[in-house]
């Protein structure tokens, strides 16, 4: 497998999620090399193309409407693309005042990859009127020094390229299977988009949402190597990210012959929580 060339982009997510209006509610974008997990698209981040796809077909009404957001987003991964050019069908199911849902399949050529129900509607913006203490919490709102930085040359690195499109430290205390021992099935990481991505507000939302699905498999912590495919994938976006590091915490309660679920909490820079995310994934085989 050769690895994706170097990045030039300054604003790689951007490329990324900006779309090209195909009409009849079709949307095309073009996936870099560098979104991937070895040489598959990294599924968060069709996530997230699906999410920007929902919202333009929204906002193409031109209503008030468009001032929604992609608050939740379900899909089932039916096959796994490679990089290049994919085409997004939407199907808007209401428009609403308080909440939009919009289907979304995204086409390799003519081949199913993802079939996605997407939710539109307002973000929360003020304290949340009750929290439970979150673990995440615990992290320092910026990695500290012995945070591993996810460079290309990392062992890590080789296989999630998507490190290539962002700042990404992982938290060694948790991540075990880095230095070749094992632990909880949990894994810690601090992630942060590039500052041109960062800057555009729509641009670092649904770059919040791909972090649902930011961490490597937790069975990694527990020895188990090698791919472990997401058959379905639900996120929430809860609020606007703050700028500066999102705080991830992946974590699974169940290890099966055949399935584990995998959780995604993520904090931004203020400590509010922006995303939850909750997938279906299978024990890899390696």
């Amino acid at each position: 497998m050769s690895a994706p060339s170097i990045l030039t982009s300054t604003r790689p997510f951007a490329d990324l999620t900006t779309l090209t209006d195909l009409g009849e509610g079709n949307f095309g974008a073009v996936v870099d090399a560098v979104w991937t997990i070895g040489p598959k698209v990294h599924g968060g981040c069709m996530m997230a193309v699906c999410a920007a796809a929902a919202r333009d077909a929204i906002r193409a009404s031109g209503d008030d409407a468009g001032a929604m957001q992609p608050i939740s987003v379900s899909a089932s991964y039916v096959s796994a693309p490679d990089p290049g050019e994919v085409r997004l069908a939407t199907t808007v199911r209401k428009r609403g005042r308080q909440v939009c849902l919009v289907d979304v399949d995204l086409y390799q050529g003519d081949r199913l990859a993802v079939s996605a129900a997407v939710t539109l509607g307002v973000l929360d913006v003020g304290e949340p009127r009750h929290q439970v203490p979150l673990a995440v919490a615990d992290l320092s709102a910026e990695p500290p020094a012995d945070a591993v930085h996810i460079v290309p040359d990392h062992p890590m690195g080789q296989i999630v390229h998507v490190a290539k499109g962002c700042d990404l430290r992982v938290d060694p205390s948790a991540a075990r299977f880095l230095a070749g021992e094992q632990g909880d099935p949990v894994n810690r990481m601090w992630v942060r988009p590039f500052a041109e991505d960062e800057a555009d507000p729509d641009v670092a939302l649904l770059f919040a949402l791909m972090t649902g699905d930011i961490s490597a498999p937790v069975t990694m912590n527990r020895g188990m190597f090698g791919w472990a495919p997401t058959v379905q994938l639900t996120t929430y976006l809860r609020r606007r990210p703050a700028p500066g590091w999102l705080r991830v915490m992946a974590s699974a309660t169940v290890l099966g012959d055949t399935w584990f679920e995998e959780d995604h909490v993520v904090l931004d820079q203020t400590g509010q929580t922006v995303v939850q995310s909750r997938q279906l994934a299978m024990i890899p085989k390696g």
